[in-house]
């Protein structure tokens, strides 16, 4: 088992025959706690138990661009990157929307709309432009009403949620290269076909306060 251990954008490495590497336990010089498994196989997450800021550990952005530095480092250092989504809750008469996407990480499945937030955007920018590409709709107003963030069980990365409040203008049109199916349903049904644990409380937190 190798570790990333990371503290403040600064990455803990050896030098193995001129090639900085990720370490083993045993070549790890101070105390750590392990963590989560990453999206590489026999690589965990270390948290360090420092007392300073490690200034002569190397900063993730530069380990990238370096020449000396094992693929396993650089996949290491993409992996431990947050992935920020946005998710739309959109509500008509007590049912809520969800779409079944038919390519990516959520192909065959129920979830909410929305998508990743690309370089440059706003959380609320990236959910309008989501919601268009994939139900051919306009937003009329957005709230924001929580951020969350988990370890996913299958892909092994850290996502951070936006979920908003949504309403929209025009009719629900899905584009058949990004949405299988779209339609509202029920709180207590949305909450069974949502397969993502997250997006499921989101709900349950809304049925909840309906009842």
């Amino acid at each position: 088992m190798q570790y990333y251990i990371e503290a403040d954008g600064r990455v803990f490495t050896i030098e193995r025959n001129g090639i900085l590497d990720l370490p083993r336990q045993e070549e790890i010089p101070f105390s750590f706690t392990p963590g989560p498994p990453i999206a590489i196989s026999k690589v965990c997450f270390g948290e360090p138990t420092l007392d300073r800021h490690p200034r002569e550990w190397l900063c993730k952005d530069e380990l990238i661009a370096r020449d000396n530095v094992t693929s396993l480092m650089r996949q290491a250092i993409h992996a431990t990157m947050p992935r920020v989504v946005v998710e739309g809750i959109i509500t008509r008469d007590d049912r809520v929307l969800l779409v079944k996407s038919c390519r990516g990480l959520t192909k065959g499945r129920w979830s909410l709309p929305g998508g990743f937030v690309s370089f440059g955007e706003s959380p609320a920018t990236a959910l309008e432009r989501e919601l268009f590409e994939e139900l051919r709709v306009q937003t009329k107003s957005l709230r924001l009403i929580s951020v969350e963030g988990r370890i996913g069980n299958k892909s092994r990365l850290h996502w951070i949620y936006n979920f908003y409040h949504v309403e929209i203008t025009g009719t629900v049109v899905p584009n058949p290269d990004e949405i299988s199916e779209a339609d509202y349903f029920p709180l207590s049904a949305a909450i069974e076909k949502l397969h993502d644990i997250v997006m499921r409380q989101q709900i349950e937190s809304l049925y909840s306060k309906t009842l």
